[in-house]
């Protein structure tokens, strides 16, 4: 199980205001690109969107669907990946400060993903994770910046 943690400079809300947003769900989550709504409405549970996941020279479509939300603490996807199977991915929002502790506990669920699951796969989700969470801090940070 891949557990990650970054600290972002800017307060929960902001935090929450970018994962709560459909729109900027690319900027943020490595390897996906072209994300549009699948249905529902982002971040309600049940809500999925749908994209085009990228590795390397591959593409494939791929989809996450919003499975448990506590707004403004925690939100809990599951992301289906193509052929890979599917991953459960909890983001928890901990206030630290005037900054927001950012946790992040991934682990496959189905598809070869889950069958093949080990140490490498667990290696290369730590570094996708790495990524992700500077990524999403920089969103953020930035969006946080042009406001004040």
């Amino acid at each position: 199980m891949a557990v990650r943690q970054h600290l972002v400079q800017s307060p929960p809300s902001a935090v929450w205001e970018v994962l709560s947003d459909p729109d900027r769900y690319a900027e943020w989550v490595v390897g996906t690109e072209e994300t549009t709504p699948l249905f529902g409405t982002w971040p309600e549970v049940g809500a999925a969107l749908r994209y085009t996941v990228a590795l390397g020279p591959y593409r494939f479509e791929g989809s996450t669907v919003v499975r448990r939300l506590e707004p403004p603490h925690r939100l809990e996807l599951e992301a289906r990946s193509g052929p890979a199977g599917t991953a459960r991915i909890a983001i928890e929002i901990v206030p630290w400060g005037e900054d927001t502790l950012v946790i992040v506990d991934e682990h496959p669920l189905r598809g070869p993903g889950a069958r093949l699951h080990n140490a490498v796969v667990e290696a290369a989700l730590q570094l996708r994770h790495r990524r992700m969470l500077r990524r999403l801090a920089e969103v953020v940070e930035s969006t946080a910046a042009t406001r004040a």
